[in-house]
This record gives structure tokens, C-alpha cells and sequence, in this order.
């Protein structure tokens, strides 16, 4: 589940920065939240793609 909304916010992520600059600071921040997830995911042994 972890991967499937990490590949979702990297798509979005890169529709941000190719056209819509309004919004794209949000995705952004939601690439960075997703970041973070893996993260606390690895540091915490984890299967990080799970």
C-alpha cells in the first residue's frame, strides 16, 4: 500500500512541476510526508514496501 501511494505522489509530484504551479507546492509537501513514512518504516525494520 505504502508503494502504490508513493508511486501516486511521485506522479503528482511531477505533474506539479511540468504544469500546474498553483497546487504544486501541496504535492510537494505530500512527496516529503511519503518520504518521511518510508523512513520511519526503514529505521524501524520494517518492510519498507510492504
Amino acid at each position: 500500500m505504502l508503494t502504490t501511494i508513493a508511486i501516486i505522489l511521485v506522479a503528482l509530484w511531477l505533474l506539479g512541476l511540468i504544469g500546474v504551479y498553483s497546487i504544486g507546492w501541496f504535492i510537494h509537501l505530500l512527496l516529503v510526508i511519503a518520504i518521511i513514512m518510508f523512513l520511519v518504516r526503514v529505521i524501524q525494520g520494517q518492510n519498507p514496501i510492504k
